[in-house]
């Protein structure tokens, strides 16, 4: 009986690895997210297991300083460039699953038009504020007393493509929040298109503190053509999504998932999905890089979490079976150094590692994330996604 293969794909949600050629047409001329985190850390910034995969070795990592490079890596390794326009998680993501975005997803640096916020009114039965572009932790602070003396949600949006809705949930429960996020997302389309509707929960803690919590809750669009998640289903396998994958996609194409409430959840519920799926596709959001530090320009806990994964690799690698292959990536960039609030324009890493990849190999630069899509479909052995090359061959022993 031939051995049953799997796929592990961990996005590491916003560690770019430098600027991208066009970096200077989205203002993120200079963006380095791990680099510059590695720069401002210093020598306490350690990556001992991932630099032992390959990830060190990458051509230009930490502007070529060689600091997180081992002289024989165990993984194949290597960086790519995004073709799609935009720098958001899902042009990013639907990139890595083999679509390309032609048409960039509307933002709304003015806030949503008044004809929008009007029409959502009218269907949630209740007025909003804000509906301005802000730092989330910063809005709270902002609206929050409002907000709790009113009742009325507080949105706003980003550079992205989103609608957010943040909410005390003593205020407004936590199952009404997401019922008001999916009376918005059935609203933005068409005139009003819009790429994704976040819910954004928070508590007041022991403290006084207002908080977000981890029960936020991701509507985005359906992709438009079947990606590496529905041609792995549609082969029979299994796809176990991880974190707010199945949210980014809908949950096309998704056979299985489950949502996490930290990066190191999501470490353990990929272990606990690797336990489970016997043959097929589990992809992996860790999404605190981006949220939590990234956005708010925090390098510090940047490094530190890029350190507590680090040191939770050899549990992954461990948990191994001899058909698996494990890939590291990202989705665009978060330079906690660059101003302003928002994702950076960057190649992101790749990092491959699995007892059928040969060791120390250097994948050339790619030029769509697409490739780690096409090489996923070639490895599972089902029909390619509509965009991407495999480069298998070249790391396959």
């Amino acid at each position: 009986m031939a051995e049953k293969k799997r796929a592990i794909l961990i996005v590491l949600d916003s560690m770019g690895v430098g600027e991208l050629p066009d970096a200077a047409n989205y203002g993120d001329e200079g963006a380095d997210t791990f680099g510059h985190i590695a720069r401002t850390m210093g020598d306490r910034f350690t990556t001992p297991h991932l630099s032992a995969l390959g990830l060190g070795n990458i051509t230009g990592l930490d502007q070529g300083s060689g600091r997180f490079a081992v002289a024989e890596p165990a993984g194949a390794f290597g960086k790519l460039a995004e073709r799609s326009i935009g720098k958001d998680t899902i042009t990013g993501h639907w990139e890595i699953a083999g679509l390309e975005t032609l048409t960039p997803f509307k933002t709304y640096p003015d806030g949503f038009p008044p004809a929008f916020i009007q029409a959502l009114e009218e269907k949630i039965g209740v007025e909003v504020i804000g509906n301005y572009p802000a730092s989330g932790t910063v809005i709270i602070e902002e609206l929050g007393p409002e907000h709790e003396a009113t009742g009325k949600p507080i949105v706003y949006t980003s550079s992205d493509s989103v609608f957010q809705i943040a909410a005390n949930t003593a205020v407004i429960p936590l199952e009404r929040l997401y019922e008001i996020c999916e009376a918005a997302r059935e609203l933005l389309v068409g005139e009003w298109a819009c790429g994704r509707v976040i819910a954004r929960p928070y508590i007041i803690n022991s403290e006084g503190k207002r908080e977000r919590t981890s029960d936020r809750r991701d509507y985005a669009v359906t992709p438009p053509e079947e990606t590496l998640l529905n041609k792995v289903q549609k082969a029979g396998q299994e796809v176990f999504a991880v974190g707010k994958i199945s949210d980014i996609f809908n949950g096309s194409g998704v056979t299985e998932s489950v949502h996490t409430t930290s990066n190191m959840d999501g470490v353990d519920q990929t272990l606990v999905a690797m336990e489970k799926v016997e043959e097929g596709f589990i992809f992996t959001n860790l999404v605190d890089f981006d949220s939590k530090y990234g956005h708010r320009r925090d390098p510090e806990g940047y490094g530190k979490a890029i350190m507590e994964f680090d040191a939770r690799l050899p549990e992954l690698t461990g948990a191994m079976r001899p058909g698996d292959i494990l890939l590291l990536t990202a989705d665009h960039g978060n330079d906690p150094t660059a101003p302003g609030f928002d994702h950076t324009r960057e190649y992101i890493p790749l990092v491959v590692y699995g007892q059928p990849v040969r060791a120390g190999v250097e994948i050339p630069v790619r030029d769509t994330f697409a490739d780690i899509g096409a090489t996923i479909a070639a490895y599972l052995g089902v029909e390619n996604p509509p965009i991407g090359t495999s480069f298998l061959k070249e790391i396959e022993k």
